[in-house]
C-alpha cells in the first residue's frame, strides 16, 4: 500500500514538473503562427494553412453472438474483437500537398509480409478543382465504401461487397487515382492500381476502378445523389483465388486478427474456386448507387453486378449480384453529414451533449452468386445458383462527436447452400463501440 501511494505522488510531482516547464517555455516557428488543437485529436497547424499535423486513430471494439448458418454446427457461437484499431496520421505541408499515414493495430487491415497499413498515400491539390493521390489506398466503388466505417450506418457494410470484394481492396498493392468536384454537383475518380498478386511472368495484377457521382442537393439534410461505378482487373495466367465467401455481414464469424468463432465459424464458399495460371482472363464489376437525406431521414441503395470470365475450356463463367435498400432516421432531429468532395455520407454530430443523438435503421441485402462449374451437389450445397437475404436493423447513439455506441440484429436467410447441420437461416447479434479522436 505504501508503495501504491509513493507510486502515485511520484506520478503526479512528475506530471506537475513537466506541466511547470511547459508554462514556463516559450513557443517559436519557423514561418506563421501556429493553432493547436485539441478536440479529436491532436492538430497543429499554421495560420496561412500552408503546413499542418494531426494525430488521430479509431478504435472500434465489437462482440457478436451468432448462430445457425453463421456456424458449422449450428449452435450458437460469440467473438470479441477489435475490428479497427487505426494510429492515423495526417497533414499538409507547402499548402499543395497532402498526406495520411493509417496503421491497423488490430492486423485486419493489410499483412504481416506489406505491414498492417489501411492507408499510405500522398494527393497533390495544385491541379485545382483535379487532386492526384498516389499510394496504398482503397480504389473508389460504391457509396457506402466511400463512407468512412466511422460513419456508416450499419456495424459492417453489406454484403454486396462480399462478393466482389477486389473492387475497393488495396491487397497491399500501390495505385493512382485522380478526382475531382465538378461544378459543386458532381463528383468523378479514375485510378489504376498495381496488386500484390503477379502472374507466371511476375507481372502485378492491374486494376482499374471509374466512379461518376451526380449530386444535385449535397448538403447535410438535403441530398440527392446518383452514381455509377466499374472496376476491372486481368488475370491472364493468374493463379486467382475467385471463391466467393462472404460473411454474411458477420465479422466474429472469421476475422482476420483477433478472436473469432474458430474452426466453427462457417465462411462458406457460395460460388468460385481457387485457380490456377489460365483458368481466367478477367475480372469486371461495375455498379449504381442511390441516396436521398431530407432533415433527420435519410435512404440508400446500391446495385453490384460482377462477371469472372473464365479462359480455359471446360471452365465456365462466375457470375455474381446483389443489392441492398437501406432506411435511416435520426430520432433526436440531427442530418447526417454529406461530402461531394468524395460523394459520401459523413458524420451525425449531436446537437445535445448529453443526451446525444439517436438513430435506427432497417436494411435489406440480397445477393446471388451462379457458377455453373458446380455440377455435384455436396452434403451443404446444392447444383445451381446461391442466394442469401439478409435483414437488419440497428441502433446508434452518436454520444458526442468522438464516441458511439451501435447495435444490430442479422437475420440471414440462404437458398442452395447450408452449414453441416443443415441450416439455411442465422440470427446474430453484434454490438460496437467506437472512439473516434
Amino acid at each position: 500500500m505504501i508503495r501504491k501511494h509513493f507510486a502515485g505522488f511520484a506520478a503526479s510531482a512528475l506530471a506537475l514538473a513537466v506541466s511547470a516547464q511547459a508554462f514556463a517555455g516559450t513557443v517559436t516557428t519557423d514561418g506563421a503562427d501556429i493553432v493547436i488543437k485539441t478536440k479529436g485529436g491532436l492538430e497543429v497547424a499554421t495560420t496561412d494553412k500552408e503546413f499542418s499535423f494531426k494525430l488521430g486513430g479509431r478504435l472500434q471494439a465489437d462482440y457478436g453472438t451468432f448462430d445457425g448458418f453463421y456456424t458449422r454446427d449450428g449452435d450458437k457461437a460469440d467473438a470479441a474483437y477489435f475490428r479497427r484499431a487505426f494510429l492515423e496520421l495526417s497533414g499538409t505541408v507547402y499548402k499543395d500537398w497532402k498526406y495520411v499515414l493509417s496503421y491497423d493495430l488490430a492486423h485486419n487491415a493489410g499483412s504481416s509480409d506489406d505491414g498492417y497499413f489501411d492507408e499510405a498515400s500522398v494527393t497533390y491539390t495544385g491541379f485545382n478543382p483535379v487532386n492526384i493521390r498516389v499510394g496504398r489506398f482503397d480504389p473508389d466503388f460504391g457509396l457506402e465504401k466511400a463512407t468512412s466505417s466511422k460513419w456508416i450506418t450499419a456495424i459492417e457494410r453489406s454484403a454486396i461487397y462480399e462478393i466482389a470484394d477486389w473492387v475497393n481492396g488495396h491487397e497491399n498493392g500501390m495505385g493512382v487515382q485522380a478526382s475531382s468536384v465538378i461544378g459543386n454537383m458532381a463528383f468523378m475518380s479514375g485510378g489504376v492500381s498495381a496488386k500484390d498478386t503477379n502472374d507466371t511472368d511476375g507481372e502485378s495484377v492491374k486494376q482499374f476502378n471509374l466512379r461518376g457521382v451526380f449530386a444535385p442537393m449535397a448538403e447535410p439534410g438535403n441530398v440527392l445523389h446518383l452514381g455509377l461505378n466499374y472496376a476491372n482487373r486481368g488475370l491472364d495466367d493468374v493463379a486467382a483465388d475467385a471463391r466467393i465467401r462472404p460473411r454474411l455481414t458477420v465479422r466474429g464469424v472469421s476475422t482476420n486478427g483477433g478472436n473469432d468463432a474458430g474452426t466453427n465459424g462457417n465462411r462458406a464458399v457460395f460460388g468460385g474456386f481457387q485457380g490456377v495460371a489460365g483458368d481466367f482472363d478477367n475480372d469486371s464489376a461495375w455498379g449504381a448507387e442511390l441516396a436521398y437525406a431530407m432533415g433527420p431521414f435519410s435512404a440508400q441503395a446500391e446495385y453490384l453486378a460482377r462477371k469472372l470470365k473464365a479462359d480455359r475450356a471446360g471452365i465456365e463463367d462466375i457470375k455474381a449480384n446483389g443489392y441492398y435498400a437501406q432506411l435511416a432516421y435520426t430520432l433526436t432531429g440531427e442530418s447526417r453529414g454529406y461530402r461531394l468532395d468524395g460523394a459520401r455520407f459523413d458524420a451525425i454530430k449531436p446537437s445535445d451533449k448529453q443526451l446525444g443523438a439517436w438513430e435506427v435503421f432497417y436494411r435489406y441485402d440480397n445477393i446471388k452468386i451462379e457458377d455453373d462449374n458446380v455440377t455435384v451437389a455436396t452434403a451443404t450445397r446444392e447444383v445451381g445458383d446461391t442466394k442469401a437475404k439478409l435483414h437488419t436493423v440497428g441502433v446508434n447513439w452518436y454520444v458526442n462527436d468522438v464516441v458511439k455506441v451501435a447495435a444490430n440484429y442479422v437475420k440471414a436467410k440462404t437458398d442452395g447452400i447450408t452449414n453441416t447441420a443443415g441450416d439455411d437461416d442465422g440470427d446474430a447479434f453484434v454490438m460496437r463501440l467506437q472512439y473516434a479522436f
